[in-house]
């Protein structure tokens, strides 16, 4: 009778498990397909964006040659360095200050803390995209709307609210022991130097998952730099580049290119992802930890 049971429970098992591994695998059908299109469409060499088939004709790549050949109408390089300067200076900034501030209210006992974080929990759950207009005409009124001075723009823009966003990393640094502060402490060390030389040691997972998503941020928005950048062509970024490449004056002859630059921009994301996902999934642990 217990073998019975024992068997019975066995199977039920087994028809759940099956369950579950046919609806992921048509789940992840469905999530790939639109990826799979877009690789398709960077390849093929029938111009336009209306076919009559899902698999291209015939293949090529002059889509991708062309990004980099033809200028004239849309500077695929320029925009691509121009995004990615942007995205690395901003990572840079947005990574100390996540991390500064995140360590200061995980460490320090000071009158503000409380709601400090109360307000930038407040602040974070209205969009950003909000205030866009205002910081627009903040940044005119102090002449960083013209010219190579985009960029920076851009820069003070995605890097001067990164602080709000220091919940997670704060988690995680509520997880190393005071101890190890108190030990530094008596052995002459500054708070600087527990925090360079002993914590971040420590913490390498979370450094990494906030150098990851203030990296991607600035990489793939497109509100912000649309509006920033207005009709200055030569400081515009990936987004805006694509974009016009669906404009109805150019899809006809860019649309197979809009494809092939979707790709690209999405190689260095998903490559710098998979190397570092075990870096992402410690540091949401830890978090969930604190």
């Amino acid at each position: 009778m217990a073998g019975k049971k024992i068997q019975s429970a066995k199977r039920r098992r087994f028809i759940n498990n099956s369950i579950v591994h046919v609806i992921l695998a048509i789940l992840a059908a469905i999530w790939v397909f639109p990826i799979v299109w877009v690789v398709l469409t960077s390849f093929r060499a029938e111009q336009g964006s209306y076919v009559s088939t899902f698999f291209p004709q015939s293949y090529t790549l002059d889509n991708y040659i062309r990004l980099f050949t033809d200028t004239t109408i849309l500077n695929f390089p320029k925009m691509f360095m121009n995004t990615l300067f942007i995205a690395v200076c901003s990572c840079i900034l947005s990574t100390f200050y996540v991390l500064a501030v995140s360590y200061c209210l995980s460490r320090l006992r000071f009158r503000l803390r409380k709601p400090y974080m109360n307000m930038a929990m407040i602040l974070g759950l209205f969009p950003g995209f909000m205030s866009m207009i205002a910081v627009y005409f903040i940044l005119k009124a102090i002449g960083l709307t013209e010219g190579n001075l985009i960029k920076l723009a851009l820069i003070l823009v995605y890097s001067g609210g990164a602080a709000l966003s220091f919940q997670i990393a704060k988690g995680f640094f509520d997880t190393v022991p005071f101890a190890v502060d108190e030990a530094a402490l008596l052995d002459g060390c500054t708070r600087w130097q527990i925090f360079t030389k002993i914590t971040l040691p420590l913490s390498k997972p979370i450094v990494i998952y906030t150098v990851l998503t203030s990296f991607m941020a600035p990489w793939l928005d497109f509100i912000f730099a649309k509006v920033i950048c207005r009709a200055n062509s030569d400081q515009y970024t990936i987004a805006i580049g694509l974009w016009n490449m669906l404009q109805k004056e150019y899809i006809d002859n860019w649309y197979t290119c809009f494809a092939a630059g979707a790709v690209l921009i999405s190689i260095p994301i998903a490559a710098l992802f998979l190397y570092m996902q075990r870096y992402y999934v410690d540091g949401l642990s830890g978090a969930v930890k604190g």
